[in-house]
């Protein structure tokens, strides 16, 4: 009987060591938190996105005579409006093509690869003056990214491809937008693959550690993938909670017991 308390002794211990996870594992940017104030952000999450092949821009004519920008304009729902929704820009933005244009009534194709929007809202508006346009339309050309498109992965509320209407969006913002990281995910190990010319970058974020804000890939890019790994409690199936280890260590001792009745009995 000794023998056998020391081995549920043995094997309770070794459930609470490798079950339980730390409840500072469970928190964001929790690590290095006291000294967020003296964390650098890094310029290159601030610069200006350039578009690349299969982005969709939403372009934005406007003249002082609505007739002369019928011709750009997209469609409209009943009341009038432009309607804004991913799909209507699917099928009606500029999508860059794999040759980096975008085709515009009267200018034809316009590359833009590797340009901001900023960028191609004065190239578009000097090339319509040009062409189109006379200097006293007081034209002006809105040219926004439509949408950051991003897909998210694994230990989180709800997988796919998601589209934000926003200029600037970071890893934490689309992960709550995902419905957060699951008890079962690895905040430690949250993987973005990124898309560049000549093919893709990765990195490995611990959003645990505020010096993650320092990442080139904190701030996500359109086209970007996310994966968030899980945590080895998973795979292993044991609790990953307090009261789920104790449930595991009683049915682990509820057997051992019944075995020993057994086989004493015999």
């Amino acid at each position: 009987m000794k023998f056998f308390k020391h081995i549920l002794y043995i094997i309770t211990v070794s459930l609470q060591l490798t079950s339980c996870i730390s409840h500072k594992d469970t928190l964001y940017l929790e690590k290095n938190k006291d000294k967020v104030a003296d964390i650098e952000i890094n310029a290159d999450a601030y610069k200006p996105y350039r578009l690349q092949v299969d982005d969709i821009l939403s372009i934005d004519i406007r003249s002082n005579n609505a007739k002369d920008v019928e011709i750009f304009s997209k469609k409209k729902d009943v009341s009038g409006n432009n309607i804004i929704n991913q799909d209507q820009l699917y099928f009606d933005g500029y999508q860059v093509d794999g040759f980096g244009n975008i085709r515009i009534p009267v200018l034809g194709s316009v590359n833009v690869q590797g340009q901001t929007v900023e960028e191609v809202s004065k190239l578009l508006e000097k090339k319509l003056l040009e062409e189109y346009f006379t200097p006293n339309s007081n034209l002006f050309v809105i040219v926004k990214l439509a949408g950051i498109r991003y897909t998210i992965n694994g230990e989180v509320g709800s997988t796919g491809t998601k589209t934000v209407f926003q200029d600037k969006l970071n890893v934490l913002e689309a992960i709550a937008n995902s419905g957060d990281i699951n008890l079962t995910g690895n905040k430690k190990e949250v993987v973005v693959m990124r898309k560049i010319p000549t093919g893709y970058q990765s990195e490995t974020l611990d959003l645990t550690d505020a010096n993650v804000i320092n990442s080139q890939f904190f701030y996500l890019k359109p086209h970007d993938y996310i994966y968030v790994k899980p945590l080895k409690q998973k795979t292993t199936g044991f609790g990953l909670n307090g009261i789920q280890t104790v449930t595991t260590v009683l049915s682990v001792f509820g057997v051992l017991t019944t075995t020993y009745l057994l086989i004493k009995s015999l």
